[in-house]
């Protein structure tokens, strides 16, 4: 189930379970339903990360776009997204998909909701991760566990133990900074997946970069077989 968003006066947007303000308790007046809230999401993702072109969008080198064009494209897919609602879901998104810049062409990092205050500071938005389209994005200075994971579906192992990770449709390799975080993506392609170790460390001495991106996606080129092991947890 997705949370409605609230707005909170005194903290800016908020969505969790009891529908209170994670600071002050507050209940705030709703901004957006759940099932609009996903809805919403999705296409924000989607747009940014796949398909731009096909929504009015020009995305630079590094996958920015002016604030206001993203919200005119999510206008005119839902009649009822206005630029509150967007930067409400952009605001709370609790992967950390959206990232917002207050300088053109200067990431200053996922936006917390008191970015929403200055209306004046916005001028680009885009996805953190994720895409298919042709970006640039800027190496990150975040540490890296020595050990992340990737769910699958057993089907794949076959080929995974040949080949390693690939990054397939997208730019680059996925990878979660938890067990169950890499359980949860690989339950959109199996029941039941499987849970592989990545030896970060060891990747990161022999010369591969990997990358934080959004609250807890690590994203790399590709992970050689050498490096993986099958999860026994």
């Amino acid at each position: 189930m997705t949370e409605p968003i609230r707005d909170c006066e005194d903290h800016g947007p908020f969505a969790t379970d009891d529908g209170r303000c994670p600071v002050c308790g507050a209940r705030g007046d709703q901004v957006v339903s759940g099932s609009r809230r996903r809805r919403l999401s999705t296409f924000l993702s989607g747009a940014l990360r796949h398909f731009p072109d096909d929504v009015g969008l020009e995305p630079d080198g590094r996958g920015w776009v002016p604030d206001e064009d993203l919200v005119a494209a999510a206008r005119r897919k839902y009649d009822w997204a206005d630029e509150r609602r967007v930067d409400a879901v952009i605001a709370t998104d609790p992967k950390g998909r959206f990232e917002r810049t207050a300088s053109t062409g200067t990431d200053t990092g996922t936006s917390t909701g008191d970015d929403l205050e200055s209306s004046a500071d916005r001028h680009l938005v885009r996805a953190a991760y994720g895409h298919s389209i042709d970006v640039s994005l800027e190496p990150t200075d975040a540490p890296v566990p020595d050990r992340l994971y990737h769910g699958t579906a057993p089907d794949n192992l076959s080929s995974i133990r040949e080949e390693g990770l690939l990054p397939m449709a997208r730019q680059q390799v996925h990878l979660s900074g938890s067990r169950e975080a890499a359980r949860r993506v690989g339950r959109r392609h199996a029941a039941e997946p499987v849970v592989l170790v990545v030896d970060a460390a060891a990747m990161l001495a022999d010369g591969h970069r990997i990358a934080k991106r959004g609250a807890e996606t690590y994203t790399t080129d590709r992970v050689p077989a050498q490096y993986l092991s099958r999860s026994s947890d």
